[in-house]
């Protein structure tokens, strides 16, 4: 995990790539070729969708906690 980043700046990049996501989901394009490059909106919502995941795994990490407990027998 790189530890410059803090919890601040993991969450806005999900509300970024979520907005991103959003607006892709409200007005989907069309894949296309240009000069000889694909370009795959379903293949750019994916890679959105891995950002997304992947913000969720620096938050875990990053708000890690430890619980101790205890039980008792009688």
């Amino acid at each position: 995990m790189d530890n410059s980043l803090d919890v601040g700046a993991v969450l806005q990049i999900k509300r970024q790539t979520l907005a991103t996501l959003a607006e892709l989901a409200r007005e989907p394009k069309p894949t296309y070729k240009i000069d000889g490059a694909v370009v795959s909106w379903t293949e750019y919502q994916e890679s959105l969708r891995q950002t997304v995941d992947w913000c969720d795994k620096q938050l875990n990490a990053l708000s890690s906690f430890e619980l101790r407990s205890f039980a008792v027998v009688d």
